[in-house]
């Protein structure tokens, strides 16, 4: 059974000899209908094994470990991935998975048993196939890094080694110097579909869309999926910023960073694979440890991520142009990874309102944390200042996609 619109799931099978094979094969129809899920029935050819999203062993009886054990190294040869055995429990099937799991255990290598009634089965394989297939659109990414990280992310640099082995993301390096004379290269727009409220804003809206251009100018030079950009040297370099570009560039499939913050940009790109959108990037700026309320605020967001937006000028240097964005209410999810993917932080909460304080960033949104306690993260354990928030609770899917990435 295969819908070609859908995620591909492999199922590959694990039999005993002494099993009558007429029988197998019914209970295999019986248990695999009841999942209600589109997959490839590849049966014991293992030929293909690790190309596609998500490949299950279907361990249909006991007796199967040695039968493992003698194609573990095909498998391992073919694929770096986790180990799902799938097992329906008849015919000591749950035994033999659980005796290949502890060997796979020894071996210092990673699996899972699914199993349990066909609704956690089907929900837990749609759950595994959406991070899988997020995971497998990853491999082969080129991600800019615009200048070097702003000068006070001291913590925010990645490894790029790592990064390419367990994401297969590949970071670049462009020079600041290479965007300026892009910059510079580009004809001054006449108009924009903008509406500036104030003549000073009306005056910088060119030059951030000259900023724009440049910067699709480079993502397609230099053939990126996304970038961090190092936007405050624009505010001396051109008297502008980039927070329009970004805002834009994100709404239009580009993760775009601020201030060349890799794992920032990291996190983006793993939300927007999985989400659709790349996240707000944002930075706390109060935080209530008693409530979990917390306040999120920075100079640009998605704008495929807001119901409507404002512009107004940079909050720290008050000139170019900055995006006062407001966000649907409702549930929310506060992504982050390290730089080493050593660590990563994901919590589910509220966007209970958008707030517009002259002495803060320009977007701004209080959210509260479903448990207080998770403040203690920001208070004595941060992953850096700039975290992702997304719209829509994410936690599983974020979890399941750092872990096969691990």
């Amino acid at each position: 059974m295969k819908n070609p619109d859908t995620i591909t799931v492999a199922i590959y099978t694990l039999t005993s000899e002494l099993h009558n094979e007429e029988a197998v094969a019914a209970a295999t129809r019986e248990f695999l209908a009841e999942l209600h899920i589109d997959y490839d029935f590849r049966g014991n050819n293992y030929a293909d094994y690790g190309t596609h999203a998500l490949d299950l062993i279907y361990v249909r009886t006991g007796g199967t470990e040695g039968l493992f054990l003698r194609l573990l190294p095909q498998l391992q040869a073919q694929s770096n991935k986790l180990f799902y055995l799938l097992t329906s429990g008849k015919s000591n099937s749950l035994a033999a998975s659980m005796e290949i799991l502890s060997y796979l255990r020894q071996q210092g290598l990673k699996g899972e048993i699914i199993h349990g009634d066909s609704d956690y089965i089907s929900r837990r394989i749609g759950l595994l196939s959406k991070a899988s297939e997020a995971r497998k659109r990853l491999q082969g990414s080129r991600l800019g890094i615009i200048g070097q990280p702003s000068d006070w992310l001291i913590s925010s640099h990645a490894d790029k080694e790592i990064v390419k082995r367990r994401l297969g993301i590949e970071l670049i390096d462009i020079p600041i110097q290479e965007l300026l004379n892009t910059i510079a290269e580009m004809p001054l727009p006449e108009t924009t579909t903008e509406s500036a409220p104030t003549a000073a804003i009306s005056q910088s809206l060119p030059g951030a869309m000259q900023i724009y251009k440049a910067l699709r100018v480079i993502v397609a030079r230099h053939q990126l999926q996304g970038f961090t950009l190092r936007c405050f040297d624009l505010l001396t370099a051109v008297r502008n910023t980039g927070c329009l570009a970004l805002a834009r560039l994100n709404a239009e499939g580009i993760v775009a960073g601020c201030e060349g913050d890799v794992p920032a940009l990291l996190s983006m790109t793993i939300a927007h694979v999985l989400t659709g959108v790349s996240g707000f990037q944002a930075n706390p700026s109060s935080i209530n440890p008693q409530t979990g309320s917390m306040v999120f605020a920075h100079c640009t967001i998605p704008l495929n991520m807001v119901q409507r937006y404002e512009l107004d000028t940079h909050f720290e240097s008050g000139i170019g142009i900055g995006i006062r964005g407001y966000m649907q209410e409702g549930p929310v999810t506060i992504f982050k990874v390290s730089g080493d993917l050593s660590r990563h932080f994901i919590e589910e909460g509220q966007l209970t309102v958008s707030q517009s304080n002259p002495d803060l960033c320009r977007t701004q949104q209080v959210i509260r944390l479903s448990s207080p306690a998770q403040t203690s993260y920001f208070l004595n354990n941060p992953i850096g200042n700039h975290h992702i928030i997304l719209p829509g609770h994410h936690k599983e899917l974020l979890e399941e996609i750092m872990e096969i990435s691990s």
